[in-house]
């Protein structure tokens, strides 16, 4: 009895300890933003790497003392949807699909949506495009990750019946992002996009015509300074489209531009421009085709 009631000490200082932290969290709304923030405009990709997994589960631990904060929410699905884009899935594919699933979830939660227990193919698109109604710009950064992650997942799973079975109602929130705010993250919903229309066949919808529209319209926006835009429209449309030479002006661009010329996502150009040097590097395996269209 004696052990039981030394115990209490304890766990009343657990009890405080966890209600200053959630106190603290909502005191200071602007905390959590700022570590996203911080994360993108780190130049040193290695460095980020390294501490990006240990960062994250920080947060989760913050999150179990406040498990209804959609700023944590929205910075753990932005966090797992980057980290996988940049570090995992080209050398782990099976890995990054796990993280962008967390990562939709994640995003799902923090627009106030509960994830159905047997999954998302359970949830109709005409459900999804309902909720999507209530969706404005104060949920904008929530839903652009979240629509980020889920296509990404898709798109590494397009073998799977249950993400072809998810296609409508990621699209549907992709085409909500684009009304609300197009040019949102320098124009990245419409590299979105873009990579959709060119990584889709055609009976899925794939458009190589319209992916390039789009593709354009987000070199427009960053000024061509945003490196996302350059590596997708590369490796999704030049390709398909066998423009080889469009392919080789697109690698240049991001060869001669330096990646904190934009600082606030010189982590995202930095991990593209070695991406598109090893695209390079493949480019008599990606162009079979001797004639070259005109870009």
């Amino acid at each position: 009895m004696k052990q039981v009631w030394k115990l209490f000490p304890v766990c009343g200082l657990c009890l405080c300890l966890t209600g200053c932290v959630k106190m603290a969290l909502r005191l200071t709304p602007s905390f959590i933003p700022r570590l996203s923030q911080t994360f993108f405009e780190e130049c040193d990709a290695d460095l980020a790497g390294a501490s990006l997994p240990a960062s994250l589960k920080l947060m989760e631990g913050l999150l179990k003392n406040d498990p209804e904060n959609r700023r944590i929410l929205t910075a753990l699905c932005t966090g797992f949807s980057g980290y996988a884009l940049l570090f995992v899935e080209d050398e782990n594919p099976e890995t990054a699909s796990s993280l962008y699933l967390r990562a939709r979830d994640y995003g799902l939660k923090a627009l106030g949506w509960q994830v159905p227990s047997r999954g998302m193919g359970n949830l109709a698109s005409n459900v999804i495009r309902k909720r999507l109604e209530s969706v404005g710009s104060g949920g904008l950064e929530a839903l652009f990750w979240t629509t980020m992650a889920w296509n990404a997942w898709i798109n590494l799973n397009l073998d799977q019946p249950a993400a072809l079975g998810q296609l409508s109602a990621a699209q549907a929130c992709l085409e909500r992002v684009l009304e609300i705010k197009p040019d949102f993250f320098y124009g990245a919903p419409y590299i979105l996009m873009g990579t959709i229309l060119s990584a889709m066949p055609g009976p899925l919808g794939g458009d190589a015509a319209k992916a390039r529209q789009f593709f354009e319209k987000s070199l427009e926006m960053s000024k061509g300074k945003f490196f996302l835009a350059q590596y997708y429209f590369a490796r999704y449309y030049a390709v398909r489209a066998q423009n080889k030479r469009l392919f080789l002006k697109l690698i240049e661009q991001v060869r001669k531009t330096a990646p904190d010329e934009l600082r606030e996502v010189c982590l995202i150009n930095a991990v593209m421009k070695r991406k598109i040097e090893h695209l390079q590097e493949m480019t008599d395996d990606l162009f079979l085709c001797t004639s070259d269209p005109a870009d």
